[in-house]
């Protein structure tokens, strides 16, 4: 299993992308909350409010993730990072091959 983190400008941006995750069955489950961010943009410190994603998926589906990240995305650099989980329980792993065929 990997988990593809990403932050959008806001929920909405990010409800959309996820609903494009799913429905194409790219991912199991896409896991949304808002939280506060503070980095440099254009030279300037920035604080400000987005959304943050965390998909379910497979490794297989990586490209195919960020490829539609990236072209849904309203930010010129989105941040798309994966993180590799070693173990997942069994009940959980079944029910997300069952989803994402």
């Amino acid at each position: 299993m990997i988990l593809i983190y990403t932050t959008c400008k806001n929920t909405d941006e990010a409800k959309k992308i996820s609903k494009l995750i799913i429905e194409n069955r790219l991912a199991a489950c896409v896991n949304i909350w808002p939280i506060a961010s503070t980095y440099f943009w254009e030279g300037k410190l920035v604080e400000d409010s987005e959304a943050a994603m965390l998909v379910k998926t497979s490794e297989s589906k990586i490209a195919e993730i960020e490829e539609l990240i990236l072209k849904n995305h309203v930010y010129a650099t989105p941040f798309i990072g994966s993180i590799d989980v070693r173990r997942v329980n069994r009940e959980y792993k079944e029910w997300m091959s069952s989803v994402m065929r």
